[in-house]
C-alpha cells in the first residue's frame, strides 16, 4: 500500500516547534503549487453520501462465508485489498477481493468528475489528500474488518512452483474478519506461529519471489524516511526498512495485475501499466553508487538480483535500493481497444502488467476492474468504461507527475528541516553524477540525494561536502565541495 515518503516520527513534536510550524507551512505551500486541495467539492461530497447510504447494483453473489483479512499499515482505514488463502494439492489457491469501487461511482456524475480531475490519493508526510471522499474510501466502499462489502473477487491458482494456472474474477459481497498489518504478520512468523494464513502467505510470497527471479523481474520494495533523534541533539533522517510480510503481501497484487493483463490483452481492450528496460547510462550511474557506498556487484549479476540480494537492515544498502529508483523510470499507462499494443511490457514485472489492486486509491484500478470482470462472463465491456480508456492514460500521467512532485518537494523540505541548525558542517558523501549545475552527491550517512558546487570530482568518489543552507520554508538544502578523499571514474 502506498505511504509518504516521509514520516515524522512520531507526531512530528521532537522537530522545534519553529521548525515543525516552517515544515508544515511548506507542505501546505506544495498541495497549494500543486492544486492538491484536501477539500472536497460539494456536488461530488452530496453524490458520494448518497450512493454511500444505498448503492446500486450491488452483487447478488454471497462470499461472506469465506473469512477474509487484510494486511495494511497499521492504521490503515482506505481498505482495497482482503485475501483468503488456501492450499490447493502441491499448489494454493487465491481469493483476492478487492473493493468494488465502480458499484458506488455513477459514470458521467459529479463523483466521477471529480477522481478523474484528481487521479490518485496523494500522501503527505502530514495528511493525505484522498481520490475519494472518506465516506467512501473509509468506510462505504472500504473492506473494513466485520462489514458486508461489494468486491471484485479474483480466484487465483498457483501450481506446487508458485506459476499460476488459472485466473477468474467476478463480483461477490465478501466480509473481512480482521484487519492485520504488516509488523504483526512479520512478528507472528518469527516466533513461529501456527496461524496457517500466515504460513501460507509466506509460502506464496516466497514462491512468487522466486518466480520473479525466473523471469528476470526486479522488485523494489522503497524504505520509508523517517525523522529521528540525533545523539547529542538535533535530529536526523533514518531508512525504515520493510519487512519481508510487506514483499510477501505485494507478491499476491503483482500476481492479480500480471493476471489482469493477460486477460486484456486476450480479449483486446483494455489499460496496461508499462515500463521501458532501464538505459545503460541508468545502470552504469547506479553501478557508481554501489561502488562509492561499498556494495559489492560482480558484473554477471543483473541489477535486479543485486537489489533483491541486498541487507535492508544496513543504512548502506538502504541508501542503495533508495537509489535504483533512477534504473525504474518511464513508467507510463497504454490504453487500446481492439488490438493490443506491441509494446506491453512492464520491465520490473519482467511481464505485462495492469494497475486493478487498488481502485479506492489510483483512477486506473475502478476502469480495469470492469474490463477483466467483464472479459470473464465472455460480456461487452460496459461503453462508459471503452470510452474512457483513451484518456486515461493521460489522466494518470498528470496526476503522477504530481504525485512525484509533491513527494519530492516535501522530502526537500523534511531533510531541509532535519538539517536545518547545522550549516556549516561537512559531511561525507559520494558523487553520483556530474550535472551543469555542479554534482549530484549521496550523503553516506543520512538517506539524502542532494547537488553540491564546486571542482569537477570523479564518478564514485568520495567527497567531502559542507552544508551552507537549509531553508525549510523553501524546501532548499545548498552544499559546497569541500574535498575529495579518494578518486574514481571520469
Amino acid at each position: 500500500m502506498p505511504h509518504p515518503r516521509v514520516r515524522l516520527a512520531p507526531t512530528g513534536a521532537d522537530i522545534p516547534d519553529g521548525v515543525l510550524a516552517a515544515l508544515r507551512d511548506r507542505f501546505a505551500a506544495v498541495r497549494a503549487e500543486l492544486d492538491l486541495s484536501l477539500d472536497y467539492p460539494a456536488d461530488a461530497l452530496a453524490e458520494a453520501a448518497r450512493v454511500a447510504a444505498e448503492p446500486s447494483g450491488l452483487p447478488t453473489r454471497d462470499e461472506t462465508d469465506l473469512p477474509f483479512f487484510t494486511v495494511d499499515p497499521p492504521g490503515s482505514m482506505d481498505l482495497d485489498q482482503a485475501m483468503h488463502l488456501e492450499r490447493d494439492g502441491d499448489g494454493h489457491r487465491i481469493r483476492y477481493a478487492i473493493a468494488d469501487v465502480p458499484a458506488f461511482v455513477v459514470p458521467g456524475g459529479d463523483l466521477d468528475r471529480v477522481t478523474r480531475e484528481r487521479g490518485q490519493t496523494v500522501y503527505c508526510p502530514d495528511v493525505r489528500v484522498p481520490l475519494h471522499p472518506e465516506v467512501l474510501s473509509e468506510a462505504a466502499a472500504s473492506l473494513l474488518p466485520d462489514a458486508v462489502r461489494p468486491a471484485f473477487v479474483w480466484d487465483l491458482r498457483l501450481d506446487g512452483s508458485g506459476d499460476l494456472v488459472d485466473a477468474q474474477v467476478h463480483r461477490a459481497m465478501v466480509r473481512s474478519v480482521e484487519r492485520l498489518d504488516y509488523a504483526h504478520v512479520q512478528a507472528a512468523v518469527d516466533a513461529g506461529t501456527g496461524d496457517e494464513r500466515f504460513l501460507l502467505l509466506r509460502e506464496i510470497g516466497e514462491r512468487r519471489i522466486e518466480q520473479e527471479r525466473a523471469r528476470g523481474g526486479a522488485s523494489l520494495p522503497m524504505p520509508e524516511q523517517q525523522v529521528s533523534e540525533r545523539e547529542g541533539g538535533g535530529f536526523t533522517l533514518e531508512f525504515r526498512p520493510p519487512v519481508p510480510a510487506e514483499e510477501w503481501n505485494a507478491q499476491v497484487s503483482l500476481l492479480t495485475g500480471m493476471a489482469a493483463a493477460a486477460m486484456m490483452v486476450q480479449a483486446g481492450v483494455g489499460v496496461l501499466r508499462t515500463m521501458p528496460r532501464p538505459t545503460a547510462e541508468a545502470v552504469a550511474r547506479f553501478r557508481r553508487a554501489a561502488k562509492g557506498l561499498g556494495v559489492d556487484w560482480p558484473a554477471d549479476v543483473p541489477y535486479g538480483d543485486l537489489v533483491r540480494g541486498l541487507d535492508r537492515t544496513n543504512p548502506r544498502h538502504l541508501a542503495l535500493i533508495h537509489e535504483a529508483t533512477s534504473l525504474f523510470r518511464g513508467a507510463g499507462y497504454t490504453a487500446f481497444d481492439g488490438e493490443a499494443p506491441a509494446e506491453r511490457e512492464h520491465a520490473a514485472v519482467a511481464a505485462p502488467y495492469a494497475h486493478v489492486t487498488a481502485p479506492l486509491r489510483r483512477l486506473v484500478d475502478r476502469f480495469g476492474l470492469v474490463v477483466c470482470e467483464a472479459a470473464c462472463r465472455d460480456a461487452d465491456v460496459p461503453d462508459a468504461v471503452r470510452a474512457a480508456l483513451p484518456d486515461l492514460a493521460e489522466l494518470m500521467r498528470t496526476s503522477d507527475g504530481r504525485a512525484r512532485a509533491a513527494e519530492r518537494a516535501c522530502a526537500d523540505a523534511t531533510e531541509a528541516a532535519v538539517l536545518h541548525g547545522r550549516e556549516g558542517e561537512s559531511f561525507d558523501a559520494i558523487v553520483l553524477d556530474h550535472t551543469e549545475r555542479g554534482l549530484d552527491v549521496q550523503l553516506l550517512d543520512l538517506p539524502v540525494v542532494t547537488r553540491a558546487t564546486g571542482r569537477r570530482v570523479g564518478l564514485g568518489a568520495r567527497v567531502r561536502v559542507r552544508l551552507d543552507r537549509a531553508d525549510v520554508r523553501a524546501g532548499a538544502l545548498a552544499f559546497s565541495l569541500v574535498e575529495a578523499t579518494t578518486h574514481a571514474g571520469p
